[in-house]
């Protein structure tokens, strides 16, 4: 494998490797993932089900909630289309489904149209977010929780309303209530301590006064705005990315209104996350 850093914060292009190819060693991309915190394949194109038997080698395959209350039982991908009538909605800095009490641990993207300019995608490491805040404001952050909802993605999926999506959005409500994480979280395999935010899911910081909470809250919304947190990705057809979602944030750029741009996506399960100040990972807990 030929590994070339994309940003001094996180991301790398690997090359030299086919990811339909079960000999590939799978070990060295989970060990490449977790010290880069996202990967790029270029011209990989695979199909959903090669898309799914790659996530497989990193756990097990989630099922997203809206596909859950529609039936479905077994995972499939996510495909994503913006269009002139339909235009992409997700530039927000955000880890997905924070609303749920066990988030992903890591999605993969698989481009399958791009547009003509603009379309590219935003990553944060939300490690290097944590630690490059002052030893007051990580004192101040770390042990405190915030609650997390879908008010925002019910909303966003109400856009089109008929009545199957107003069932789906009660459901949603009913069975996905809000939920509480910690503003920092202790990644579980490498214990480093990483920035739990997530712009639209996150809520209030429950320890403090509601207008204590929006103050942090605005603040780590431009805090993880920096540059020198991100890199960027600009995507040829075919193209594969692989990222942890426990230490990264990303945002797909609102700049090519008026085209279309398809993508497919999936993820896979985590963990629910959790503080130790010690930073011990979950095997170390046992």
């Amino acid at each position: 494998m030929k590994v070339t850093r994309v940003a001094g914060a996180l991301g790398a292009v690997v090359e030299g490797v086919t990811l339909v190819d079960p000999s590939t060693d799978f070990d060295e991309i989970r060990r490449l993932l977790l010290e880069h915190e996202v990967l790029f394949f270029r011209g990989q194109r695979l199909t959903p089900e090669q898309q799914l038997e790659f996530g497989s080698r990193f756990g097990t395959l989630s099922v997203s909630p809206v596909a859950r209350l529609l039936g479905a039982t077994e995972p499939t991908p996510t495909v994503i289309v913006d269009t002139p009538e339909n235009p992409n909605v997700a530039d927000v800095w955000h880890t997905d489904v924070t609303w749920t009490a066990v988030p992903p641990q890591a999605a993969i993207l698989c481009m399958e149209l791009i547009p003509e300019f603009g379309g590219d995608t935003v990553w944060v490491s939300a490690t290097k977010a944590f630690e490059s805040l002052s030893a007051p404001m990580k004192e101040l952050l770390s042990g405190l929780t915030a609650t997390h909802d879908n008010s925002e993605f019910v909303a966003s999926f109400l856009k089109k309303a008929d009545e199957t999506r107003r069932k789906i959005a009660d459901a949603l409500r009913e069975q996905y209530p809000p939920v509480v994480h910690p503003v920092v979280r202790t990644h579980p395999e490498t214990g480093r301590q990483v920035l739990f935010y997530s712009d639209g899911a996150m809520r209030r910081i429950n320890e403090l006064t509601a207008a204590e909470s929006r103050a942090i809250v605005d603040f780590l919304d431009r805090h993880v705005a920096d540059p020198s947190l991100h890199c960027r990705w600009s995507w040829s057809e075919g193209d594969v990315a692989i990222w942890d979602e426990r230490s990264t944030l990303h945002r797909a750029a609102a700049d090519h209104v008026g085209q279309h741009r398809r993508i497919r996506r999936v993820e896979i399960d985590g963990d629910r996350p959790y503080y130790d100040p010690a930073g011990r990972t979950l095997a170390q807990i046992g």
